[in-house]
């Protein structure tokens, strides 16, 4: 039996729809929304005594079940249908008196003026508006007139609808520009998950006399986990918003039926801001054998540890999911701008949404853990928050990590997953003769000094390797005694820190175009200057430019003026696949002038991040043209990839030399009475370093 329209304009024909009724019988036919599910948002705008109307009432059941439960009772059903009015008239006649049928279009009723306080339609909006044609559309601006004019002031026009975005966007802009207050409400647990994937929603659209010359409009959206309406700027955030749920609701049918291949991100949002409360990422690991109990789990990340390769990187999940053996794992990453009432809060606030996003074949009422490092949910203090002109918005906050140690963090923003500079705090000492308290329950003041940094320990492990290819400086002759060293980027200032203190007799340049980060440096990561450490505020294009000219000048045998040039600065520009450095730092013409400040057997370090494969060829290509011999040492489990280059092709090519020499370097540093993190081996750093 053909019961679907040959095109979709038959949806506003009365033959079509006489066709139909005929053909189907008596069965009730619902598009969507059971009145279970829609009960609870229509009993907040249909009262008792409203007079109600329903439009392309068809042989749907809602009215029906609404006078049965008392919701109202005078109401009246049109539709243009003489075959289905028939049989809802012979079904309903003498059952429920008060309510009536009637055979009428309602592009042109018979009502008075203002005769209902409601006007119920449940998927008529969404049968006649099919496309976006000018007939269509006038036919839809002539429905919403007729429900206007029979509306009451104080009425609700109340439409059911899967809120095609077409369709949504027709509705909230006419009512909103006739100064109706409008409200989309998503309705919960809506539709026959098998059948229908998409939610339900139901406008709201409240009618106001019009204020001539007004343009304020009032548009509000009702997630289903809530009644309180959250407001919207515009029509078209308020279409976002309902496409969000779409999409939201397609991803949890997808994973409902099959395992994702490739991991799927996800935020959910705080319901009164609504700003990223939760960022999950859900991950199946096929080489798990399914069993009763390890179906399904949630992983908690500490707070401040998301950044981890384990947990911020698609490799370091996989391998998550794949040691926790689950079959599928839901990771869930815990926001700076958010409060959370520790591991039973998150469980209480995720049970219900995390279940929506379980795999297929979970076993009915299966308890799902909750998992996390150490069973808690981390430690994160912002200690200092400001917005700077070149860097944007960033934060300095102290996290603990894994076991005791504390680590102090500067965050952009604006790349809210990488962490710009890090350092190690120093547990706190007491005075001598000053026992140390047990447990020191005072919340952390942002106000209060910051703790001592641990300027002994370098948390980065680019920076590790930055260190160790000083090195290869002097050639195969002795280490040279006296250091001139330039570093373009400061950031929280470890790296420059860490040459000052270990290398006695270096004199370091840093070159830092923000002047916030050097106020952040200085006050919160014990970065400082003297005599031996100066910083110049200025784009180092510009710095190295000019001293590239200063050279240029001097006699031809005056010396370059640096040992070594360390450049680890990062783009702004989010939009280019190389983060570290600006493209503008590798380019031909710039690299020349690098070459100039650098004596012949000096060293050129560059961090290099850059996820485009043919942009890292071609940025290797090009250093090769200036400098003829180049190390690379790849970070493991980052993109970083540190670059040594140097002058003379006549450097260290047999590993076993440059180990020796690492450790004679090593042992130069290790100084008695100067701390050295016993993890840090620059020979292990210089063993996987390969001559491109």
């Amino acid at each position: 039996m053909e019961l679907l329209p040959r095109s979709p304009t038959e949806f506003g024909s009365a033959r079509y729809w006489d066709r139909f009724f005929r053909q189907r019988g008596q069965r009730s036919f619902e598009w969507y929304g059971a009145f279970p599910e829609l009960c609870s948002v229509l009993h907040k705008y249909v009262r008792p005594r409203d007079k109600v109307l329903v439009v392309g009432c068809g042989n749907s059941e809602l009215s029906e079940q609404m006078y049965d439960v008392g919701m109202c009772e005078d109401i009246v059903n049109i539709d243009i249908s003489d075959a289905v009015i028939c049989q809802m008239q012979e079904r309903n006649g003498s059952k429920r008196p008060k309510m009536s049928y009637l055979l009428m279009d309602m592009l042109q009723m018979d009502f008075p003026d203002a005769h209902f306080q409601v006007v119920l339609d449940k998927g008529t909006l969404d049968a006649i508006l099919t496309n976006e044609e000018e007939a269509t559309l006038a036919k839809v601006d002539k429905m919403f007139a007729e429900i206007s004019r029979v509306l009451q002031v104080g009425g609700r026009y109340l439409c059911i609808s899967l809120a095609q975005a077409h369709v949504l966007k027709k509705a909230v802009e006419y009512f909103s520009q006739e100064g109706w207050v409008v409200r989309v409400h998503q309705v919960a647990g809506s539709g026959d998950k098998q059948q229908f994937v998409l939610p339900v929603f139901v406008y709201v659209m409240t009618k106001f006399r019009k204020i001539p010359g007004s343009a304020l409009q009032i548009l509000e959206i009702c997630p289903e986990e809530q009644d309180k309406p959250m407001r919207v700027e515009s029509a078209e955030r308020l279409v976002a918003a309902v496409k969000d749920r779409q999409h939201y609701a397609l991803l949890c049918s997808q994973l409902s039926k099959t395992p994702c291949r490739e991991q799927v991100s996800l935020d959910l949002c705080d319901k009164e801001s609504g700003r990223p409360r939760y960022t999950l990422h859900v991950v199946d690991s096929p080489s798990v054998k399914p069993s009763r109990d390890n179906h399904f789990a949630i992983f908690i990340i500490p707070q401040g540890r998301e950044t981890e390769w384990l947990f911020g990187t698609e490799e370091g999940r996989r391998q998550l999911a794949t040691s926790a053996g689950f079959g599928r794992l839901v990771t869930v990453a815990l926001h700076r701008e958010q409060h959370y009432e520790g591991m039973a809060g998150i469980q209480a606030e995720l049970s219900g949404k995390v279940m929506e996003l379980a795999p297929p074949g979970l076993p009915a009422r299966q308890q799902v853990p909750f998992l996390s490092v150490g069973g808690d949910i981390g430690v994160r203090t912002v200690r200092h928050r400001d917005t700077s002109p070149l860097s944007g918005e960033y934060v300095v906050e102290d996290v603990k990590g894994d076991g005791t140690c504390y680590f102090r963090r500067l965050i952009f923003l604006r790349n809210r997953n990488v962490v710009q500079s890090e350092a190690r705090l120093l547990a706190p000492t007491p005075p001598p003769g000053q026992k140390k308290r047990r447990k020191d329950k005072k919340k952390p003041n942002p106000a209060e000094p910051p703790a001592a940094i641990d300027k002994s320990y370098l948390c980065c492990e680019h920076h590790k390797a930055m260190i160790a290819g000083l090195c290869l400086l002097g050639g195969p002759g002795p280490l040279p005694a006296l250091l001139a060293v330039l570093v373009v980027g400061l950031g929280g200032g470890s790296l420059p820190l860490f040459v000052h203190d270990y290398f006695s007799q270096a004199h370091v340049a840093v070159v830092e175009i923000d002047p916030s980060m050097l106020e952040v440096a200085t006050r919160w990561f014990g970065f400082s200057q003297g005599d031996r450490m100066r910083v110049h505020v200025s784009d180092g294009l510009d710095y190295v430019a000019k001293l590239a000219a200063e050279v240029s000048v001097l006699p031809p045998a005056a010396p370059a003026q640096y040992d070594a040039i360390m450049f680890d600065v990062d783009s702004k520009d989010l939009t280019v696949g190389m983060s570290c450095p600006p493209p503008a730092f590798v380019e031909k013409p710039f690299l020349q002038k690098v070459k100039t400040i650098l004596k012949p057997e000096g060293v050129f370090v560059l961090n290099l991040v850059c996820r485009d494969a043919r942009l890292k060829e071609a940025v290797l290509a090009t250093l090769r043209e200036v400098f003829p011999l180049l190390y690379a040492r790849h970070i493991e489990g980052e993109v970083n990839e540190i670059l040594f280059c140097q002058l003379s092709s006549e450097g260290w090519r047999d590993p076993t030399e440059l180990g020796t020499r690492a450790r004679a370097l090593e042992g130069a540093l290790r100084q008695p009475g100067r701390p050295w993190d016993s993890s840090y081996v620059l020979a292990d750093m210089l063993q996987a370093v390969k001559i491109l």
